[in-house]
């Protein structure tokens, strides 16, 4: 009998000693679960902040506000942002285009010898801000000239009666990379829209119906109230 318990102990010693296990967390995936939801966390804050501007441009493109059927401009579709380029201010200096973003821009292109169409394009940029009312800081009025013909003496004194049109000096092969003209057109035949974002977004057509072309303006604006402040 002492035998036989005697052998119990040299047996399990015999045995080699197995470890198992079971259930180890794997340190890597509290890492990678935190990453993923603050990934997610991040899309959700900005799809919240992009969400009135997504609205304002839905209900203008869709919903059409108002009842006023489409729009007499033409949208461009996609938008077109400002190009990331240095304009020449009247006294030489450089100013970065994008430095515009933050107001509506109501846009004229041409020469600095300004001739009659030019000149009428110029008095509708000013008359289509006037007639928006207490909107009005919203919006403010470009005139990009591509060359360095001089400005009359005329002109230059109605563009800077106040609200004054603020003048950029900018190559016309620097503006067409980005302003298009409809088919048949030249660059300088259209009034162009600009939203506050820097995106082009709207081109009047040649010689426009000043009253069909505010009532765009006036819809723009409505559709994007819940977003765009005065001022930059």
């Amino acid at each position: 009998m002492s035998g036989s318990k005697s052998s119990v102990p040299d047996a399990a010693a015999a045995e080699p000693l197995g470890l198992t296990v079971h259930g180890l967390p794997n340190p890597a995936l509290p890492d990678d679960t935190q990453r993923r939801s603050g990934r997610i966390r991040m899309l959700l804050i900005l799809l919240v902040c992009a969400m009135p501007v997504i609205a304002s441009y839905f209900l203008y493109y869709v919903v059409k506000p108002g009842g006023r059927g489409t729009n007499y401009a033409e949208l461009i579709q996609p938008t077109v942002a400002l190009p990331s380029v240095d304009a020449r201010g009247p006294d030489g200096r450089p100013v970065a285009l994008q430095s515009l973003k933050g107001q509506w821009l109501l846009v004229v292109v041409g020469s600095g010898a300004c001739d009659a169409a030019c000149e009428k394009r110029l008095y509708l940029q000013r008359q289509l801000r006037e007639m928006t009312g207490r909107e009005r800081d919203r919006i403010d009025k470009l005139w990009l000239v591509v060359d360095d013909a001089p400005i009359a003496a005329p002109l230059q004194a109605a563009i800077e009666q106040s609200p004054a049109t603020q003048v950029l000096r900018l190559p016309r092969a620097a503006v067409a990379a980005w302003l298009k003209p409809a088919e048949g057109h030249a660059l300088d035949d259209h009034l162009y829209i600009v939203d506050p974002m820097g995106e082009w977004m709207m081109r009047a057509p040649a010689d426009p119906d000043p009253a069909r072309l505010k009532r765009d303006l006036e819809r723009l604006l409505r559709a994007s109230a819940s977003w765009d402040l005065p001022g930059r």
